[in-house]
């Protein structure tokens, strides 16, 4: 007598294969865009724009820097697009290569000299547009591959560890940039030891390539198809029915932005910045550069493997209380718990000038309370944005909303406190208040916005 035939049960994602390709495919998504926010700073006004004072180099590289925070917006409509129509797979595993050719070929660019005084800008230019069209899609695509595939009541903390690639990207990124300062000479990482970490994304890149082509699709997205219920266009559907949710998810995003962009790309240039008109006199001729006096503003004068080194130390921080904001904002409910948060963050930028102004030690104690107010900020928000939108939208709901934040928190961010800080002839006063502005607009949009803990995602289909 034969035995009845068995039908295979729906292949599923382990959890352990969830979470690795969620945090793995970030962290070189963050790795990539941290290598050349660390560069810009490190190396880029040096080699690019040569013959442009100190401030209008760091200025210009910075401005370099937010181009890839216009393309996310795109990029979040582009593979939004495909995530909600074609599937969440399919479009992360796009996005981490899109990333990894726009870096591996940063790598290659020659300085800005000769017949490259023009193209290797623009070149820059372009492969950054690249960098951000990329993350504007890969943020979201990975939130959801958390959230989506969390049991019930654990999505904030399964949500975490798409957000722990932030912190791990830069990890990697800055530890390889303090090695490569550590063990060459100056002449020799400004030739070609700052490529290094460039071409190291392709390795990265395969990792993560791997591990994402093994996943199958969520169940949200599964039952989307299943009922008919994929939009023939997501972006248009989500402006017309979703449009609040979008906007309050900007405003959420915000103060986490500036945050962030102040904690790291700012901090770095105030803090290796000479103390003294001497020490910048004495840096300006060493660069062959003619010394500006009308144009010093004071920095706190550490030097950069030393403050790198502080960052990373920082960073940890943001690590560590990422994880934490998990159970936290879990048992809270996401509104409650960032509602805390932000007024915290608004109270550290009220404070910033006692710990960015004295000296090295204050400026450590201000990395560490910051990095620690940005993971608990961060780390809820891979759940609470796709929580807003339904599962046929919620690629492109949650993309627009964050890549919207990024535009109007993270892209001018740096520009605005260099310029502040600028302003205020070495005071950071200023730098202080842009921020607590931030998280006052950050309170308000949470005020105004539900909290979403309970809502069964698995079935909130439009």
């Amino acid at each position: 007598m034969s035995q009845p035939s068995q039908v295979a049960a729906p292949k599923e994602n382990t959890r352990g294969r969830v979470l690795f390709a969620s945090m793995i495919g970030t962290t070189v998504e963050f790795f990539d865009f941290y290598a050349y926010a660390t560069a810009s700073v490190l190396v880029f006004p040096a080699l690019f724009f040569p013959n442009a004072s100190t401030i209008n180099a760091i200025l210009s590289s910075f401005a370099i820097f937010g181009v890839a925070f216009l393309a996310r917006p795109l990029g979040s409509i582009v593979f939004g697009h495909y995530g909600d129509k074609l599937g969440r797979k399919g479009t992360l595993v796009a996005s981490l290569l899109t990333m990894g050719i726009a870096t591996f070929l940063i790598g290659f660019l020659p300085p800005a000299q000769g017949f490259w005084v023009i193209l290797a800008p623009l070149a820059l230019v372009l492969l950054r547009f690249a960098q951000g069209l990329a993350l504007g899609g890969e943020w979201s695509g990975a939130a959801l591959l958390a959230t989506e595939n969390a049991p019930k009541n654990r999505r904030a903390v399964y949500g975490t560890f798409p957000q722990l690639g932030a912190p791990a990207g830069f990890i990697i990124a800055n530890l390889m940039f303090v090695g490569l300062q550590t063990g060459l000479s100056p002449e020799q990482f400004l030739a070609w030891g700052w490529r290094v970490p460039f071409w190291f994304s392709a390795v990265m890149v395969l990792i993560g390539l791997w591990v994402r082509l093994k996943l199958v699709e969520s169940n949200s997205f599964q039952k989307v198809v299943a009922q008919d219920k994929v939009v023939k266009s997501p972006f248009k559907v989500t402006m017309q029915k979703h449009w609040r949710p979008v906007l309050a998810g900007t405003f959420i995003m915000l103060a986490t932005y500036v945050l962030f962009y102040l904690m790291t790309s700012f901090t770095l240039t105030y803090g290796t910045a000479p103390a003294t008109a001497e020490a910048a006199r004495a840096a300006a001729e060493a660069k062959g550069k003619a010394f500006d006096a009308a144009s010093f503003v004071p920095g706190l004068g550490i030097e950069r493997p030393v403050f790198l080194t502080m960052l990373i130390i920082g960073v940890v921080f943001f690590g560590i209380f990422t994880v934490v904001s998990g159970p936290l904002a879990e048992k809270y409910g996401r509104r409650k718990f960032l509602i805390w948060v932000s007024i915290g963050i608004l109270v550290f930028g009220a404070a910033w000038s006692l710990f960015f102004g004295p000296g090295q030690a204050a400026a450590m104690v201000g990395l560490i309370v910051g990095f620690a107010l940005m993971g608990l900020t961060f780390g809820p928000m891979a759940a609470y944005l796709p929580e807003l939108f339904p599962s046929n939208v919620r690629y492109t709901g949650s993309a627009v909303a964050y890549n919207l934040s990024s535009v109007i928190g993270a892209a001018p961010a740096s520009f605005v406190a260099i310029a502040l800080w600028n302003a205020g002839s070495g005071s950071t006063v200023g730098v202080g208040i842009y921020l607590a502005i931030a998280a006052l607009l950050t309170l308000g949009a949470l005020v105004l916005t539900r909290d979403t803990k309970d809502v069964d995602i698995e079935n909130f289909v439009d």
